[in-house]
């Protein structure tokens, strides 16, 4: 067995491996890289990057549906070719992979370690049972992978992940979506827009990300006059029939029904890779799913000398959190003994969804608990149904939350659903980093006519409950009709 001594070893080659990486090697030259499966970051080959190719094209067969509303009508029935959409989905998919490989091409072969990583001791890795790596410091930095029942096994190729979709050479007739989060609300309304008959369900009533249960309410509304979502479904049979599947339920109304699908989409969850890695034989401080507790501003675990980041830390799943974190840890790994907490960005959140989802700073769920339901903070809010430039371009779907601390008029945070959420959301992201309050965020300016004054009308709303501005007024007029 070969025997390396390092410095830092990175166990993981996706977004946070490869931040950790380099961060570290702006330290040591002593640095190894251990990754066993292919380079191309989960971003990049099956999530953020292909999901948003998917959406791509079903917005434009929306915007052709939507076209009649102005006036304008197709002269001819749209065809979907399902082929074209999905070669192109592939092809773009290659293409932003291979940029992610390039950058690992220029990483010297020396300090990359090809296999899977277990630990002997909290120094000792071993590689495939090819390597032994004795390493200084450690950063775990392993992504995570998709969760679904183990009775789903039955289904066999019939049970899909996201990861699967992006393989497809062209589209089916029907799919069931298990799991109305992120990703399945994302797949779920591209496909059903292109052309697939969708089902989805859910557990519990959750609706992607949300905590606020008059936003989640809305977009619970807003996703069912679309297709089937039972976000709090009663699913009380699921077999393979030849290439289908049969799914026996009682729709909301208590009623029973049944359906055949081509492929039940797993959209449930993801855990962290951490199960396989001999973690016990560390000595770390393990929370209840068995992931290494760690420092949210160092990434330290207990284990003084080992740091995780990305998806395998179980913190934020979402690459510019996994990026963040991966020079976090590198960083410190690189430098240590002087460790040092790093920038932690305010929270943000998006669902690529029409209407979008967005979410920034603390969630409602958050601020109940740390507050409590007192009269602590207040919630401003706006609908967008009426709102002046959402009208006109027909998206006026949508309910936007901010949140305020009493006494202070601090803002806290937002949930929404609505048109151009992504931007609003990173609007309210800068103001929550920058510690602004209500009122410092009202003085900034805001152009006629724009989707963003809505948010204007939601922190005047806020404002004014948390008694620092005046009352709401039904038609402002300093900022023109529909605001």
């Amino acid at each position: 067995m070969k025997k390396l001594v390092t410095d830092v070893a990175v166990i993981g080659g996706g977004t946070a491996g490869l931040g950790a990486y380099r961060a570290a090697k702006a330290h040591t030259d002593s640095v190894v890289m251990i990754e066993g499966g292919p380079y191309g970051t989960t971003c990049a080959s099956v999530g953020c990057m292909p999901s948003k190719l998917l959406i791509a094209a079903a917005e434009a067969v929306h915007a052709i549906e939507r076209a009649p509303g102005f006036g304008v009508h197709p002269k001819a029935d749209t065809h979907i070719n399902g082929r074209e959409v999905m070669a192109r989905v592939k092809s773009e998919r290659d293409r932003f992979v291979g940029f992610v490989v390039e950058g690992v091409e220029e990483i010297p072969t020396e300090d990359k370690i090809v296999g899977y990583a277990k630990f002997v001791d909290a120094n000792t890795l071993t590689v495939d049972g090819h390597t032994e790596i004795t390493a200084k410091r450690i950063v775990i930095a392993t992504g995570s992978r998709p969760s679904w029942p183990a009775i789903w096994h039955s289904l066999g190729d019939r049970l899909i992940i996201n990861d699967d979709v992006f393989e497809w050479d062209d589209l089916p007739e029907s799919v069931a979506v298990f799991g109305p989060g992120v990703i399945g609300l994302e797949l779920g309304q591209a496909l059903h827009r292109l052309g697939v008959d969708v089902l989805m369900f859910g557990v519990g009533g959750q609706v992607g990300p949300l905590t606020d249960p008059a936003v989640m309410a809305y977009a619970n509304n807003a996703f069912n006059d679309e297709f089937y979502l039972d976000a709090d479904a009663e699913v009380e049979e699921m077999v393979r029939e030849g290439n289908s599947v049969y799914i026996r339920y009682k729709d909301k109304d208590g009623c029973p029904q049944h359906r055949v699908v081509d492929y039940v989409l797993a959209a449930t969850g993801r855990r962290p890779n951490v199960d396989k890695l001999d973690i016990e034989n560390t000595g770390m401080t393990l929370d209840p799913r068995g992931v290494p507790v760690a420092d949210a501003f160092t990434m330290q675990t207990s284990v003084e000398h080992i740091f995780i980041a990305g998806d395998a830390s179980n913190q934020i799943p979402l690459l510019h959190e996994a990026a963040d974190q991966g020079r976090i840890a590198g960083d410190n790994a690189g430098r240590a003994p002087d460790i040092r907490a790093g920038l932690r960005k305010s929270k943000i959140a998006a669902v690529f969804s029409d209407p979008q989802i967005a979410m920034v700073g603390e969630s409602y769920k958050e601020i109940t608990a740390r507050l409590g339901t007192c009269a602590c903070f207040e919630t401003g809010q706006v609908s967008f149904e009426g709102q002046g430039r959402s009208r006109v371009m027909l998206v006026n779907k949508g309910l936007l939350h901010v949140y305020g601390e009493q006494g202070t008029g601090r803002f806290l945070g937002a949930e929404m659903i609505g048109p151009n959420a992504e931007h609003l959301a990173h609007l309210l992201a800068w103001a929550h980093q920058s510690k602004m309050t209500v009122a410092q965020m009202l003085e900034m300016p805001f152009y006629h006519p724009v989707i963003e004054e809505g948010v204007r009308t939601a922190l005047r709303d806020l404002n004014a409950k948390l008694h620092l501005g005046p009352e709401m007024i039904k038609h402002c007029l300093d900022c023109g009709p529909g605001c």
